[in-house]
């Protein structure tokens, strides 16, 4: 199935981060980890209720980082799903919590734009039908709650070869183009859409608090990512990483022609391989190799909120 798996950004300062996630956006925390390169800081997963891919925004809070600065080979933005009806209430929500927010159109859709605490930069998409579909919605109501999300746009000098390797070896295909905009879609159900904005000879970003870090597509299974790297070396020239083991993922690394750093993670084995479904987020997880540092992982970690 083509489409988004997840998006990993950074953050400033985890108890404000999960604040507003799991608050202000109504989203499940369903991984509380750790960085497995850097234990001293959280890995946060937000995402539905069972976390499905297409659903899972992650963050590594790094408080002291710098902010980013957008420009190409970035990640521009971050669009969540929503029913096309739930525009009134969510504008209204981030005028009462103060949330920087616009609205405009794109592709014929109602696009509302907003701005977490860290500069990073959303939106949310209206899609009709959406209501249908289920939600975790136990701090926002039912019909107004996010689905997952709608896609990311991509800040790019040259869309061609980055378009050749969505459509080529991700599963998406062209639908539409809009002034500097070009839309790819793949075929899941949640996390769809990827829009290339090229940007010509724009300035390259600079990654910080507020960035993007890297986007991750899906593959069902180990036999379908390495299918995927055997076409990336082969007929673009990339050079992927070996598999490596997330736990609740399987993950292979890249950086496409633009400079974007890309991962291709697998389905499984999914977030509840490690604790019950109902209790997604509650305790603090740690791969095998780092539970005997436990305790001392657990006292450089900043305390955290109440989850929903």
């Amino acid at each position: 199935m083509s489409g988004i798996h997840h998006v990993t950004a950074i953050s400033g300062r985890a108890d404000r981060n999960l604040d507003f996630y799991a608050h202000t956006l109504g989203l499940r925390l369903v991984k509380k980890t750790v960085n497995f390169d850097d234990p001293g800081t959280y890995h946060l997963y937000y995402g539905d209720e069972q976390g499905q891919p297409g659903t899972i925004l992650t963050f590594f809070p790094w408080e002291h980082a710098a902010p980013g600065h957008l420009g190409v080979g970035e990640a521009q933005e971050t669009a969540f799903r929503m029913p096309a009806a739930a525009l009134g209430f969510w504008t209204h929500r981030f005028v009462e919590k103060g949330v920087p927010h616009g609205l405009e159109k794109r592709f014929g859709e109602s696009v509302l734009t907003f701005r977490d605490a860290d500069g990073m930069r959303f939106a949310l998409i209206g899609v009709p039908g959406a209501e249908g579909e289920a939600a975790w919605s136990p701090g926002i109501p039912a019909e107004h709650a996010i689905r997952g999300f709608h896609g990311v746009t991509l800040l790019v000098n040259d869309a061609a070869p980055t378009a050749a390797i969505l459509t080529d070896v991700l599963g998406f295909r062209e639908v539409a183009r809009e002034g500097a905009l070009a839309r790819y879609r793949g075929d899941a159900p949640m996390g769809a859409f990827m829009d290339l904005h090229e940007a010509g000879d724009f300035p390259r970003g600079r990654m910080g608090r507020g960035s993007v870090h890297h986007i991750a597509f899906r593959a069902v299974d180990d036999a379908a990512q390495a299918a995927m790297a055997k076409k990336l070396v082969a007929d673009h020239r990339m050079n992927p990483t070996d598999q490596k083991d997330r736990n609740y993922f399987r993950s292979i690394y890249f950086r496409e022609p633009n400079g974007i750093l890309f991962e291709i993670a697998t389905d499984q084995p999914g977030f509840a391989v490690d604790e019950p479904a109902s209790e997604l987020g509650r305790a603090l997880k740690l791969p095998g190799f780092l539970e005997p540092r436990r305790v001392e992982i657990e006292a450089r970690l900043p305390p955290l909120g109440e989850t929903v």
